[in-house]
């Protein structure tokens, strides 16, 4: 009879030894990463706000000192002021109550309809409840996500660009808050969700590139916000508006204490003039994976010569949804790339993207769906 062929027990074991090693070993190449940065900009923002409380206590002890010396000598109270308070001053004031505008003046830049900080709420809704409730509150929204006022003539036309894979229960949640707080800004807008197809990393930046092609074929937009799915804004003054263009509006985040992680940090919710992105040959497409793209922008921007502007105070803080599922792999290559940056800017960017999108108008948002590859955009050794 033929002997049985049987595995030994130890090499059985060394393999699932291997295997396990080599599935860790991925993830903390690919995710972890990700993970990691993230931790630090948390860690790294928490440092900000301790330097700024030390500072705010320090102030407040040195004026207790200045003002208990004053007294003992003269008897009266010091009368500077040392102003304690946030450094932002709001220099124009919103319009009051009541205050009408004519249908053929240009909407005001602030409305009395802007009140400032907003109720945030974070409970899951479908997309169709969603829907129902904001076309009831206003018929006048059309297919696709377009509207614009009636009772003054918009200041701006913004198109809104949210990149998009795998996030349908943030999506409700941010149309929910995004739409009325235009509306109440009076400004003319139309939502596009760029819906990545495909197999290959989430590659955001090129995604940004389609959705601004596919938008000016509808309208001739005078700005784009470029807008994560996940970033809920808590303030309706956040004027969206394209008259302070580059802007960078998310700049105070609650997953990072609310502090900005670094002086050149680009991400969340960032906006360009059409004029700007053209000139600036859009965002890089090399960037596939987590990280790295908006610090490009960033690049650009400055390469240009632009001066990014950034709300006052508190206007820019925003709630980040909370996520249910694995992100997106890290993009190990990015720092190499953001070292030649601005090789790569004429090289890289609208100039060089090829696509072919599915697109259909739902009735908050235009949808365009694109597999992407890299072959799609090549770009010439430099």
């Amino acid at each position: 009879m033929p002997t049985q062929l049987r595995f030994p027990r130890r090499s059985f074991l060394g393999l699932l030894f291997l295997f396990s090693l080599s599935t860790s070993a991925l993830y903390f190449i690919y995710s972890a990463p990700g993970i990691v940065n993230e931790y630090l900009f948390m860690v790294q923002a928490r440092g900000i706000q301790i330097r700024e409380n030390v500072r705010s206590i320090g102030a407040q002890v040195l004026e207790q000192m200045v003002r208990g010396a004053y007294s003992n000598v003269n008897g009266t109270d010091y009368a500077y002021d040392f102003n304690l308070s946030e450094p932002y001053v709001q220099t124009t004031t919103y319009l009051p109550e009541g205050f009408t505008y004519l249908p053929s003046q240009k909407c005001p830049e602030r409305l009395p309809s802007m009140k400032g900080p907003v109720d945030v709420n974070m409970s899951e809704v479908t997309l169709e409840e969603v829907e129902r409730s904001l076309l009831e509150g206003d018929p006048s929204l059309s297919a696709g996500g377009h509207w614009k006022p009636k009772d003054c003539i918009p200041r701006w036309k913004v198109a809104i660009l949210v990149p998009f894979r795998n996030r349908h229960e943030h999506l409700p949640i941010l149309l929910r808050h995004l739409v009325p707080t235009l509306q109440r800004q009076r400004l003319q807008f139309g939502f596009y969700v760029v819906e990545q197809a495909g197999d290959e990393p989430f590659n955001r930046a090129m995604l940004f590139n389609v959705g601004f092609q596919e938008a000016m074929k509808d309208l001739d937009w005078d700005c784009m916000v470029f807008h994560d799915v996940d970033h809920i804004l808590e303030n309706d003054r956040n004027y969206y508006g394209c008259g302070e263009m580059p802007r960078h509006f998310a700049i105070k985040l609650n997953k990072y204490s609310y502090m900005l992680p670094y002086n050149e940090f680009f991400g969340g919710v960032s906006g360009l003039t059409v004029e700007q992105f053209k000139r600036i040959n859009g965002f890089p497409n090399a960037f596939w994976g987590w990280g790295g793209e908006d610090d490009d922008l960033w690049n650009r921007v400055q390469f240009a010569g632009y001066k990014v502007s950034r709300p006052p105070g508190d206007v820019g803080r925003y709630m980040s949804i909370p996520h249910h599922h694995r992100g997106e792999v890290q993009f190990l290559g990015r720092y190499s790339l953001l070292r030649r940056s601005k090789e790569r800017q004429g090289l890289d960017g609208l100039n060089n993207l090829r696509y072919t999108p599915q697109v259909s108008r739902r009735p908050l948002y235009t949808n365009i769906t694109v597999p992407l590859t890299r072959e799609l955009a090549p770009v010439a050794d430099y």
